[in-house]
């Protein structure tokens, strides 16, 4: 399972740093490169998340009561999406990841407006596969 890369708060305060937005992407990008791969026996399309133009792949672990993810993706800017929903999400209790804000988080980021509809679209089903197995994970 892969560590915390940065928080939320770094992410916010990164962006703002920046004048526009191909230097965020560009940061964003810099962070998926950052993501350690995942590990191939991993790769399976049972842990591919459905609704993504890239292939992104979800595996999740459970350490005490927090939920600790691996993801991947095959493409750069995806898997720096990824470091920024893992900073919302990755190694919290499935009570914080589903009473997270993840709307104002990415309003804060300003994200959603600059990204294509199906990157958009795709950032939402990977959203959506967390926040449902953090549900399921309360449920039993």
């Amino acid at each position: 399972m892969i560590k915390q890369l940065v928080t939320t708060a770094e992410i916010i305060d990164d962006l703002a740093f920046f004048d526009d937005w191909e230097e965020r992407y560009q940061y964003i990008i810099d962070l998926g490169k950052e993501l350690p791969a995942m590990a191939d026996k991993l790769r399976t399309s049972e842990r591919l998340v459905k609704g993504c133009q890239s292939n992104v792949w979800l595996d999740v672990d459970r350490a005490d009561d927090k939920l600790l993810f691996a993801v991947d993706s095959d493409a750069y800017i995806v898997r720096g999406l990824l470091v920024l929903v893992l900073a919302a999400f990755n190694n919290k209790t499935a009570t914080e990841i589903v009473s997270f804000d993840v709307d104002s988080y990415f309003k804060q980021l300003d994200l959603e407006r600059h990204l294509s509809p199906t990157r958009g679209n795709g950032l939402r089903s990977i959203v959506a596969k967390i926040q449902a197995l953090a549900s399921a994970s309360l449920a039993s």
